[in-house]
């Protein structure tokens, strides 16, 4: 695997640009611009080459790598009121807490654009 590959790459739309824009969370933030989407990845992913061999030239540790396997867990710590709260209104919902949070979670990320502001 290239040590490029390790690395999550992410290409997504700016309304405010208008334009899509690259990026490598938890490494490199918004470095590359453009119309055509494809030519923006391409780009990320010589620009992720290029750092690499910075970070090789100049002796420097490597973030910790992005692009990998995800359990489907992770510990959140809300503190006891929020706690409560989630609690009591999936049970009244009927729901299981997890089965609950994970609906909050899911409509919180597909809200349409233009409600997200």
């Amino acid at each position: 695997m290239k040590e490029q590959n390790k690395f999550i790459k992410l290409v997504e739309w700016s309304e405010e640009d208008q334009c899509y824009i690259g990026s490598i969370p938890g490494w490199i933030g918004q470095c590359c611009h453009g119309q055509d989407e494809e030519k923006v990845y391409h780009e990320l992913c010589q620009i992720a080459e290029e750092w690499l061999e910075i970070y090789k030239t100049d002796g420097l540790i490597l973030p910790v790598p992005t692009n990998k396997k995800f359990s489907g867990k992770f510990q959140l710590r809300l503190g006891n009121e929020l706690h409560k709260t989630l609690s009591l209104k999936a049970m009244q919902k009927g729901d299981s807490l997890n089965s609950y949070c994970v609906k909050l979670l899911k409509q919180s990320l597909t809200l349409p654009q233009h409600i997200k502001g």
